[in-house]
């Protein structure tokens, strides 16, 4: 049951908040500005200054998922150089190719393996991780690790990731992210999520109130926008226990049903409905994200509002100025604190999430 009083009770969700979670997610730009800065002294710059014949993205368990979508999404199509996505290092990969890894688990013996195989056939490799046991021992001295600097609990590196990935793909010529002004409207949103706000004010509460009690459809018009969606799913099943369907929207229309019932939960006819009436199949939310700007995302977006008129839209583009990549974050945090709210206010929040 949720206690929504508790949100706006700063001294209750301080003593909710027995793990500091709030303050970690919070911390968000400073792991994105530590990490730049230690990006800087590694001479990442110099080190992957030269374009590569193919960049391996390697996604172990936890937030490199999420992270590579949106770097994925980031580059586009229309990248000039192929990208491939895997769980280790590829038997392929050669000195012409780039490596970017990302753990929080210091043990990951497969993580090693592929880190040192990919040292070992003299690819560029740029990890993220814990300075010590079997991955930081396979990096050392064959591959630039960056690691955290910024004290935080497990589950929430994923801006730190972002953040180094995004620091090579500048220096490859890939992207140009003010990586900068990703940390500084980090920042801004932590403060507009500060506990201290009151719901009615504060976008992570409110975001938090919306998804109460119901299932939510996070459904993207935009493919970064969709890669956040599956963060925001993680972070809501990870603190807060909720499950969600995370699609984008062109897919979401190729399930009838399932639209259908979005279809309603949108025009009011389910304003009065009980959320535990299993014959209903329960109530949903639904939320549509979206990062891209211009024509063709404005056309997207108005033919998804016409269809579902009372959805959420959550468009970060509106807030801040700096491109895709700026957007994707900031909306990537106000998941976090939203699922840590909800989390917290629900009383299903504890132990370790990852």
């Amino acid at each position: 049951m949720l206690d929504d009083m508790l949100l706006d009770d700063p001294s209750r969700l301080a003593d909710a908040d027995t793990g500091g979670w709030l303050r970690a997610a919070a911390r968000a730009g400073a792991q994105v500005r530590s990490t730049a800065e230690a990006a800087t002294e590694a001479g990442v710059d110099r080190i992957f200054s030269e374009r590569p014949r193919a960049v391996v993205l390697v996604t172990r368990p936890g937030h490199a998922v999420a992270v590579a979508n949106v770097v994925m999404a980031l580059l586009g199509p229309g990248c000039s150089v192929p990208v491939v996505v895997s769980d280790e290092v590829p038997p392929w990969v050669g000195a012409l190719d780039v490596v970017l890894a990302h753990t929080e688990d210091p043990g990951d013996r497969v993580l090693a393996e592929s880190i040192d195989r990919a040292s070992r056939r003299g690819a560029r490799t740029l990890l993220t991780a814990p300075d010590s046991g079997p991955v930081a021992a396979a990096a050392a001295g064959q591959a630039v690790l960056l690691a955290p600097r910024v004290e935080v609990p497990p589950g929430f590196s994923f801006h730190r990731a972002l953040a180094a990935w995004i620091v090579v793909l500048n220096a490859l010529g890939l992207l140009k992210v003010d990586v900068d002004l990703v940390a500084d409207e980090l920042d801004r949103e932590a403060e507009r999520d500060h506990p201290m706000h009151e719901s009615f004010v504060n976008p992570a509460k409110s975001l938090a109130l919306r998804v109460a009690d119901r299932t939510p459809l996070l459904w993207g018009l935009d493919e970064v926008a969709t890669s956040v969606g599956v963060h925001g799913a993680g972070v809501l099943a990870a603190f807060a226990g909720v499950a969600c369907d995370v699609a984008g929207y062109p897919q979401a229309l190729t399930r009838p049903v399932l639209h259908r019932r979005a279809v309603q939960g949108t025009s009011g006819a389910d304003l009065f409905a009980d959320p535990d009436d299993e014959t209903g199949g329960g109530l949903v939310r639904v939320l549509l994200l979206a990062v891209r700007q211009g024509p063709v995302a404005d056309a997207v977006r108005h033919a998804a509002e016409e269809a579902l008129p009372g959805a959420d839209v959550l468009e970060p583009a509106v807030e801040v100025v700096g491109g895709d990549a700026v957007s994707a974050a900031l909306l990537a945090l106000r998941f976090e604190l939203a699922a840590l709210y909800l989390g917290l206010a629900s009383g299903t929040l504890g132990g370790n999430p990852y």
